[in-house]
């Protein structure tokens, strides 16, 4: 365990991050893990652990704040779980160059939603009954993305709850954590089950994820967005850019 002692400042980073951000700490994580050469079923796995400790201590920090809206968070994090269970089974069956790309690819969705994230805004939003089936599709569709690529759902979750469910930005964020305690508990026990787990790289993770939880909860009271947006947007991409050739082999 001490050789991969590195990772809990990793998961302390991821967590910082996704607590900011809303979208986990699994866009961190996981390329960094895949790009060293980690099997992407572990690095997935060990991920969903980081985003669950970090969810915990975020969740707990922004209820606090007041900022998470618990009855729209309950739904969507229980509709997202047949999603998380499905994803962690595909997860198994991907090749690592088909992981690689379709993880690039997810990355760069995620630049995009940071890149628009300002332009976001609520609306006082009644839900009707096809909202709520749709809101149901979309949770279990993000169950897919968290369980398969471990990076906890919120580059779905965030916007729906803005533009689906008109929560202000700085509550969606915060709810959007709430919904990943579910998402990546869910998601962690069939890694688990199906036998992709590393415990010593999931608790070293899960350490740092929290501590880094609870301090980005706090910093996003006092923060200014653009600056950090664009470190994010410029290390995803490198990121991105890194799990391609490595997957076409260049």
């Amino acid at each position: 365990m001490f050789e991969n002692l590195w990772l809990i400042p990793l998961g302390f980073v991821a967590g910082v991050i996704g607590s900011i951000i809303g979208l986990g700490g699994g866009i961190v994580i996981v390329p960094v893990l895949t790009i060293l050469g980690i099997p992407h079923t572990l690095a997935s796995s060990s991920s969903l652990f980081a985003a669950f400790s970090n969810s915990i201590a975020s969740t707990a920090s922004y209820a606090k704040q007041k900022r998470i809206d618990f009855k729209n968070g309950l739904r969507l994090g229980l509709f997202s779980i047949p999603g998380t269970i499905l994803g962690a089974i595909l997860s198994g069956h991907a090749t690592s160059e088909a992981f690689k790309i379709l993880f690039a690819i997810v990355l760069a969705a995620s630049c995009y939603y940071l890149f628009i994230k300002r332009n976001l805004e609520s609306k006082q939003t009644v839900l009707s009954a096809k909202m709520l089936v749709a809101s149901s599709g979309i949770s279990f569709f993000a169950g897919i993305l968290s369980s398969f690529f471990g990076i906890g759902g919120g580059i779905v979750f965030v916007p729906l709850l803005i533009i689906g469910m008109g929560l202000l930005v700085k509550n969606a964020t915060a709810t959007s954590q709430l919904i990943l305690m579910f998402s990546s508990a869910s998601g962690m026990l069939t890694h688990t089950f199906l036998g992709h787990a590393d415990f010593d790289y999931a608790l070293l993770l899960s350490i740092g994820a929290f501590v880094g939880g609870l301090v980005g909860a706090r910093l996003s009271l006092e923060i200014k967005e653009n600056w950090l947006r664009i470190l994010i947007i410029t290390a995803i991409l490198i990121a991105a850019v890194k799990l391609i050739i490595d997957a076409l082999g260049i």
